[in-house]
């Protein structure tokens, strides 16, 4: 049997008619960037996360930049994060003249620890930024109490969590600010780059939107030097059919993974566990295996597809090396991305599919 890793052509059969539908309705209009298209969109994403305010903008990483601009993050500050997440997630915070400073994982779940954070503060910490990684909230309470202490910041990275929740709660609406992407493979995802930034902070949002088109505030009057961060409404197009649908997505994307673990019960493999308090929507399912790498030569062989999401903490990416982190300084991060194994997982995905990758996998892991 093949299963591909993932298969975006899948989604687009069902969707296709509104699809070209509102491309047209976009076309005809002659507004590409910006416009009304965007608005709506923002208006909805803002009322389904749960807050007053989204701001589009060209991708997550612009998001991130611009939610930690407006937090008041700049040069000679210090901003926490996990070092297992996304190169991006790092990138934003240098963006803004700030120092990465990273936090160890909880292995329980590969999100930051809570109880690593308070060790990392000092004096130059302005805000904590924690990502919900693979659509698994953090232990936001904790880490919320944490920056209360100490007067900082919370910025979400909410990149991969569109839909979660923690304690009722949608991810996007419990930091002063929540970064979304919508690249392609994302649970609500465009048809190219996209992202947004939320909020329930008025002046927040205002300059966001300032920052995302050069800094303007009325027609060609720049307050500010911005940037070009602008989304085009074709995406918003997009995002807007997908948006009516994330739900019922989010729901298969959970109805899967309990397969998966039903199927993996007893294999040799380590799955992550989920927090009592939230409800994640698994933007990907990944276990940890022992010799990663020859477990996915063999899964290949046998047609089934899968990625490694991350294989390199961040403190050891060459490009940060400048930060003075090495080997073994956040070990269970290091020992996350040595044995971590994403598994195909999408709405479009069958029963069937999801049973022969689990039994191919525990033939070659074994059972304990």
């Amino acid at each position: 049997m093949d299963v591909p890793y993932f298969d975006l052509a899948l989604q687009y059969v069902e969707l296709r008619a509104e699809i070209l539908e509102a491309i047209d309705r976009v076309c005809g209009s002659g507004i590409f960037v910006l416009g009304e298209e965007v608005e709506q969109f923002e208006k909805e994403f803002a009322a389904y996360c749960g807050v007053n305010h989204c701001v589009a903008v060209n991708s997550g990483t612009s998001a991130l930049h611009l939610a930690l601009l407006v937090a008041g993050v700049q040069a000679g500050d210090e901003v926490i994060t996990t070092p297992n997440t996304f190169l991006a997630t790092a990138e934003a915070i240098l963006y803004t003249g700030a120092r990465p400073v990273f936090a160890d994982i909880d292995p329980a779940t590969a999100n930051i620890d809570p109880q690593s954070i308070e060790a990392a503060i000092t004096p130059r910490t302005k805000a904590i930024l924690p990502v919900h990684l693979y659509g698994q909230p953090v232990d936001f309470d904790v880490i919320s109490a944490v920056a209360a202490k100490y007067h900082l910041a919370v910025i979400e990275d909410a990149c991969q969590a569109h839909g979660a929740r923690y304690r009722g709660r949608r991810v996007g609406s419990l930091g002063s600010a929540a970064a979304f992407s919508f690249y392609p493979t994302k649970n609500l995802g465009a048809y190219g780059e996209g992202g947004a930034l939320t909020t329930n902070d008025a002046r927040a949002a205002a300059l966001a939107r300032a920052l995302r088109h050069h800094g303007q505030k009325d027609h060609y009057e720049q307050a500010y030097v911005g940037y070009n961060y602008r989304l085009d409404s074709l995406q918003c197009a997009v995002l807007r059919i997908k948006l009516k649908r994330l739900d019922a997505w989010t729901q298969r994307r959970r109805y899967l993974v309990d397969l998966y673990r039903q199927h993996l019960h007893d294999a040799r493999v380590e799955l992550l566990r989920d927090l009592p308090e939230v409800r994640a929507v698994y933007h990907l399912f990944v276990v940890y295996v022992d010799d990663r790498d020859r477990v996915r030569a063999e899964l290949a062989k046998r047609g089934v597809g899968t990625a490694v999401h991350y294989p390199r903490p961040l403190h050891l990416q060459p490009a940060l090396a400048h930060l003075g982190y090495g080997p073994g300084s956040f070990p269970h991060a290091e020992r996350a991305c040595e044995r971590v194994l994403s598994l195909p997982l999408y709405p479009e995905l069958t029963e069937a599919q999801v049973e022969y990758v689990a039994r191919s996998l525990r033939e070659i892991v074994g059972s304990r």
